[in-house]
């Protein structure tokens, strides 16, 4: 039976710019907020409660399960998939260490700090991803969202600066 809290956690993996990753819950993430606790569902730290700070992040995964799937090969380009249960935005994301993430956003503007996506793949682990601005080489969206990242892309100062 199912801890009446459980609905309040939210099941996570959190990828530091760094590569660490750490997988566990959260019932605290609030977009904005400079920080978070995760306690950890990991076998070396299980029940660790760490505060994680979002601009250490590369990004916030909200999955299904921590353990994910590894027998599932994930879709990661528009035309694999029926995009019928994407809303907003189409946004293709190349992260600095060489990622490259295909989805929608309801929440993406230039000069945002952070904002959510949903995965192209509707079967992904990846519920939806929230995504450190600053931790990405290049973002494209609408029609250039469809086309793959090449080495000549646009600096992430130029796409990523908080407004102020």
């Amino acid at each position: 039976m199912s801890d009446s809290n459980d609905k309040n956690k939210a099941h996570v993996v959190a990828h530091y710019k760094g590569g660490r990753l750490l997988k566990g819950y959260t019932s605290d993430f609030a977009p904005g907020k400079e920080a978070f606790t995760l306690v950890s569902e990991q076998r070396r730290d299980k029940g660790q409660t760490y505060e994680v700070r979002i601009g250490d992040l590369k990004a916030l995964f909200f999955v299904r399960a921590l353990e994910g799937n590894m027998f599932y090969r994930e879709k990661k380009r528009f035309k694999e998939v029926n995009m019928s249960h994407l809303r907003g935005i189409s946004i293709r994301l190349h992260f600095k260490d060489g990622e490259v993430i295909r989805g929608s956003s309801l929440d993406y503007a230039v000069g945002k700090e952070a904002f959510f996506i949903t995965p192209v793949d509707p079967e992904s682990n990846n519920e939806r991803i929230y995504v450190v601005a600053d931790s990405l080489l290049d973002i494209r969206v609408a029609g250039e969202a469809f086309t793959e990242p090449t080495d000549q892309t646009v600096s992430a100062e130029s796409v990523a600066q908080p407004q102020t």
